[in-house]
């Protein structure tokens, strides 16, 4: 067993090939890496080569990143989303990920009736059905109709899928103002990946997307935001939450970095969510629960 089972880190906030991200997220002591299906498809043997690299690595696969804009549009457009959501839930398939992550969609052409984006997650729930993955739905904060997480959550109770539950991103969460408070109003069985990320400063307006929202962002304790993540982590223990956090960074700098420098930091990070906030015990080395089992 690895010391940080329940964390994963995201294949894009390191540099370099696949398998260099993949050794140095093992190395760190991670057990789970969140796959982004860039790096999947962009690798030289294509999905089948990262497929290898990923069984190789020992890591197993938190999820698959991002299906965007899919719910909330009509006749071709909405048929053109669905070709891509196969071809993404395959993907998922293929890399044993249980889940594909989607994010609310930004188009202003979208849709605002909740219980049309309700009936189109259904659609995507149900695709997702016979290849035995789940669906995480996210807001964001500059999000055309699903800016909170309990809008989110509302679109996710309407579908009424058991494979489709909901997605919290910290930053977004923050971004958009959302009250901890309401967490209280979440199934913790239905929050089915929760990322987490710092900001070096204040996080900007939900209407002022783009770079400078990823560029800015550093692994939890290191930014300007640590208590309120602990906050949040907290909650969601007490909710009953025993899923994965999956620390959910990327900027300019780090690309600039050795991939095993990055993945000691987000080691770091780790450990201040697991000792310093959860007080999680470090599970014992393998021998050591053998001879325990003897006794």
């Amino acid at each position: 067993m690895t010391m940080f089972e329940s964390y994963s880190l995201d294949s894009r906030t390191l540099a370099g090939p696949l398998e260099a991200r993949l050794a140095a997220i093992r190395q760190a002591g991670f057990g789970k890496v969140m796959l982004d299906a860039r790096d999947v498809v962009s690798h030289p043997g294509g999905v089948a080569g990262a497929v290898t690299a990923l069984r190789a690595s020992g890591l197993r696969p938190a999820g698959l990143q991002t299906l965007h804009d899919f719910e909330g549009l009509s006749g071709p457009l909405h048929q053109y989303k669905v070709e891509v959501a196969k071809g993404m839930l395959q993907t998922c398939a293929q890399l044993g990920a249980p889940r594909l992550l989607v994010s609310a969609s930004t188009l202003p052409h979208a849709s605002t009736d909740l219980a049309r984006l309700a009936a189109d997650l259904h659609k995507l729930a149900m695709l997702a059905v016979p290849l035995g993955l789940q669906v995480a739905y996210k807001a964001l904060s500059w999000g055309q109709s699903v800016r909170g997480f309990l809008d989110a959550w509302d679109v996710v109770s309407d579908a009424n899928c058991s494979n489709l539950g909901l997605g919290l991103d910290s930053f977004h969460m923050f971004a958009n103002g959302d009250s901890l408070d309401d967490l209280i109003e979440l199934e913790p069985e239905r929050i089915f990946q929760v990322q987490l990320s710092d900001f070096m400063g204040d996080i900007p307006a939900p209407e002022i997307p783009g770079q400078t929202t990823r560029s800015l962002r550093v692994f939890p304790g290191q930014g300007a935001h640590s208590e309120q993540l602990a906050d949040l982590v907290l909650r969601l223990a007490r909710l009953g939450y025993t899923g994965d956090y999956s620390l959910d960074v990327s900027n300019d700098d780090y690309a600039q970095l050795p991939a095993e420098h990055v993945a000691a930091q987000a080691r770091q990070s780790a450990g201040w969510l697991n000792d310093d906030v959860l007080h999680r015990a470090a599970p014992l080395p393998h021998w050591t629960r053998s001879q325990a089992n003897t006794r």
